[in-house]
């Protein structure tokens, strides 16, 4: 890897600084360093028409492409207009020395064909100052209404190979999509594109929805709804939009429903009798296992990605705080033990981190810790901020904001585990409750 980018994201908690440009000799590499973020410039030619009729898809995928790599913070577009040359063809030789006049570090050049319902693209990704390509050029392919998967693909490899770490720009997020007046909101379950394109509504606005869930692979969604005048978990078909509702223990109501990590069971929380615990259920046969009991209120539990563990929250102590108990129940341990309430953990895809909302002194915050609570870091504050999800590889977070008042609206956001980077994820109308699928297959 030429343009090594990854001691930054190894590095959550620290800035980083650009050094100087890589010879031929010495790669480009990034130093830690505390408040000082340079995001690294490269160029992006419009993508190549290679046969005629291309040009807009060849236009639209180019800019795709460079919204993804430019969204994350860690990468500036330098604009064509400061070009000194372009290139004549996809296999045409490159002028590093052009290139390198403008100081763009990375060149991504790039051409696209449309045959009939088929486009193809293909790319390649230059370390400019070295003047050597990185890994071989790849090629995708697919159906024109997709092709917007094409360009979060080709995006994707041109992050991991800078970074060294997965891309999450060819992934889906399921939410709460939410129109009409604060105190009489109509709620739908609904389906994007990460960055809030391709919305398709799930469910009719007929019943309140709630806490829609991702299933591992992305094929099924679990959800809340309020149909049969008490909150029931459902599961939803993600290809046939058909759903079913999950057998649970007999009791009043059945809510923060999660997947395990194969996708065989599920964990959520249920209150019969005025108590509140966490129960699992498994999927194929339908035993029920209650994990707690206590007459604490605990709930949104969510699985460690290697499945031995369970954080979830709980006011067993008095207040709203987090804790950790093995996945087949036993002693939770507490790991929240700062100021305010703790609540709606979710555990990284990475097992390194665990997100959660806080209120403290009448703000709510997005944070993260390590998996025993030490490192606690708060990443956004506001009137209401709440409900984590984590991206694919683990590096950001989305979330839901409302903001204060009769009026008040929702929205999503994400940022990044360092706190930068804070983006609203533009939807139709407000939005709430997200969680992040995998990377599409």
């Amino acid at each position: 890897m030429m343009i090594r980018f990854l001691t930054f994201l190894a590095a959550a908690m620290m800035a980083f600084a650009f050094t100087g440009p890589a010879t031929a000799q010495e790669p480009l590499r990034l130093t830690l360093r505390d408040g000082v973020i340079e995001a690294l410039p490269f160029a992006l030619p419009q993508f190549e028409a290679e046969v005629a009729g291309s040009e807009q898809m060849a236009a639209d995928i180019s800019r795709v492409v460079a919204e993804d790599l430019t969204g994350t913070g860690l990468f500036r577009q330098i604009p064509a207009t400061s070009f000194i040359s372009t290139p004549s063809g996809f296999a045409s030789p490159v002028a590093f020395a052009d290139w390198r006049a403008i100081n763009a570090q990375a060149l991504v050049t790039g051409a696209v064909a449309v045959n009939g319902a088929t486009v193809t693209v293909k790319f390649r990704l230059y370390d400019v100052f070295s003047g050597q390509e990185m890994g071989e050029g790849l090629q995708f392919s697919g159906t024109t209404d997709g092709w917007r998967r094409m360009a979060h693909k080709v995006a994707d490899a041109v992050y991991s190979r800078i970074t060294g770490e997965a891309g999450y720009f060819d992934s889906r997020v399921v939410f709460v999509a939410e129109t009409g007046p604060k105190d009489d909101r109509a709620k739908r379950v609904a389906i994007m594109d990460y960055d809030g394109a391709n919305v398709q509504y799930l469910t009719d606005s007929s019943t309140i929805v709630l806490a829609p869930r991702f299933s591992p692979n992305g094929d099924r969604i679990l959800f809340t709804s309020y149909e049969s005048g008490f909150p029931r978990i459902n599961i939803l078909d993600v290809a046939s939009v058909t759903r079913q509702q999950l057998g649970t223990v007999e009791g009043e109501m059945a809510f923060s429903p999660r997947f395990s990590l194969d996708g065989r069971q599920v964990i959520y929380s249920l209150a019969n009798g005025g108590n509140t615990d966490i129960y699992r259920t498994d999927l194929a046969t339908g035993q029920h296992s209650r994990l707690t009991n206590t007459p604490a209120i605990e709930t949104a539990p969510s699985f460690s990605p290697d499945g031995s563990q369970i954080v979830f929250e709980s006011d067993r102590s008095g207040t709203q705080q987090l804790y950790v108990m093995p996945a087949n129940g036993g002693e939770p341990q507490r790991i929240s033990f700062g100021n305010g309430r703790y609540g709606t953990p979710v555990w990284s895809p990475r097992g390194d981190l665990i997100a959660f909302t806080k209120q403290e002194a009448g703000r709510f915050h997005i944070g993260v810790m390590r998996t025993d609570g030490s490192e606690e870091r708060l990443l956004t504050s506001s009137f209401l901020d709440e409900g984590p999800t984590w991206a694919p590889n683990g590096r950001v977070i989305m979330f839901a904001r409302e903001t204060q008042g009769a009026g008040g609206t929702t929205a999503l956001y994400s940022v990044d585990i360092t706190g930068r980077n804070l983006r609203r994820v533009p939807t139709p109308q407000g939005a709430s409750d997200p969680s992040w699928g995998p990377l599409q297959r």
